[in-house]
C-alpha cells in the first residue's frame, strides 16, 4: 500500500499492490497492520455502501463532534469524482476543497480525516461507492455545505444540465453559514 500526500494534513490518497494476470486481479483494500506501518491507526465500525447513476452529486456532508467520522472512501463500480472541503479552522487549508477520481479501474482510496465535508459526483453511467467509518452515524450531528457554494467553486467534471442532487442537500447552507463544530 502506498500512501500519496495531498497538501492538505491527514488526508491522503491509499494506492493498494494490484497483482494482475490473465485471471483477473487481486489485492488488499485494507489491513490493518499495513495502515499501522503508514501510521494509520483506525477502528473502523461502519461500511456504507451506495450505488448512483451519471451526474449524481452526494453531499457535501458532515458530522459535527463529538460524532465526526474518519473515513476510507473507494469505487467498487465505476468512477467518481471524490470532493473534500477542509472545515478545521486551525490548518491553513480550511476552506479549500481537494478532489480526486476514484474508480474501480485505479482503484485508489481517500482516507478523510475528522474535520473534512465529503461528496462526489458520478462520472460514468454508474457507480458503486463504499467508504468505511470509524464512527457510527448520527442524525442529530449531520450537516453539510451545498455543492454548489460560490465561494467554494468545486468543478464536479459535469456539465450543468446532468446534475442530480437530493433535496435534502439543495438546501444545504454555504461554507460561510454552515455550523461547524471543527
Amino acid at each position: 500500500m502506498n500512501a500519496i500526500e495531498t497538501g492538505f494534513q491527514g488526508l491522503l490518497i491509499l494506492e493498494p499492490r494490484v497483482f494482475a494476470d490473465e485471471r483477473g486481479y487481486f489485492f488488499e483494500s485494507y489491513n490493518e497492520a499495513t495502515h499501522a506501518k503508514l501510521g494509520l491507526h483506525y477502528h473502523w465500525v461502519q461500511d456504507n455502501q451506495s450505488s448512483s447513476t451519471h451526474g449524481v452529486i452526494r453531499g457535501l456532508h458532515f458530522q459535527n463532534p463529538p460524532y465526526a467520522q474518519t473515513k476510507l472512501i473507494r469505487a467498487l463500480q465505476g468512477e467518481i469524482l471524490d470532493v473534500v472541503v477542509d472545515l478545521r479552522k486551525d490548518q491553513p487549508t480550511y476552506g479549500k476543497y481537494f478532489s480526486v477520481i476514484l474508480s474501480d479501474e485505479n482503484k485508489k482510496q481517500l482516507l478523510v480525516p475528522r474535520g473534512f465535508a465529503h461528496g462526489f459526483s458520478v462520472l460514468s453511467p454508474t457507480a458503486q461507492v463504499m467508504y468505511k467509518c470509524d464512527g457510527l452515524y448520527n442524525k442529530e450531528s449531520e450537516a453539510g455545505i451545498i455543492y454548489n457554494d460560490p465561494d467554494l467553486n468545486i468543478d464536479w467534471k459535469l456539465d450543468t444540465a446532468a446534475i442530480t442532487v437530493s433535496d435534502k442537500d439543495k438546501v444545504l447552507p454555504t461554507l460561510a453559514h454552515a455550523e461547524s463544530g471543527f
